[in-house]
């Protein structure tokens, strides 16, 4: 299954729950919290999602993250590109994201 395929199927969920909205960025579909900011779209073959900086150097530093650059060269500190390998993965980092840019807790507890 294509990454765009699991992004597909992963977001519908999410789409129908409370304060999620599907919309274009980068000319792509994406997600974003209700009434603002995006946590998340595909592009290139890979799922990108805004996450802490921290976060974000750590799927880097693990190689399981590559940094993403909009077009300018400069990676962005708060955005990784993401190759998952399976649905609930696609759906595991479309969560954290959501949570991040909704500025919810994103520790358990």
């Amino acid at each position: 299954m294509t990454v765009d395929e699991l992004f597909e199927r992963a977001s519908r969920r999410l789409v129908r729950g409370p304060g999620v909205e599907q919309g274009r960025m980068l000319h792509a579909v994406g997600l974003r919290v209700a009434g603002g900011k995006y946590f998340a779209f595909v592009t290139g073959g890979q799922l990108v999602v805004k996450l802490p900086a921290g976060r974000v150097a750590e799927l880097i530093a693990s190689r399981e993250g590559i940094p993403f650059s909009a077009g300018k060269g400069r990676p962005m500190k708060e955005w990784v590109g993401l190759r998952p390998r399976d649905e609930a993965a696609c759906a595991a980092y479309l969560r954290e994201a959501r949570k991040f840019v909704a500025g919810e807790s994103l520790v358990p507890g």
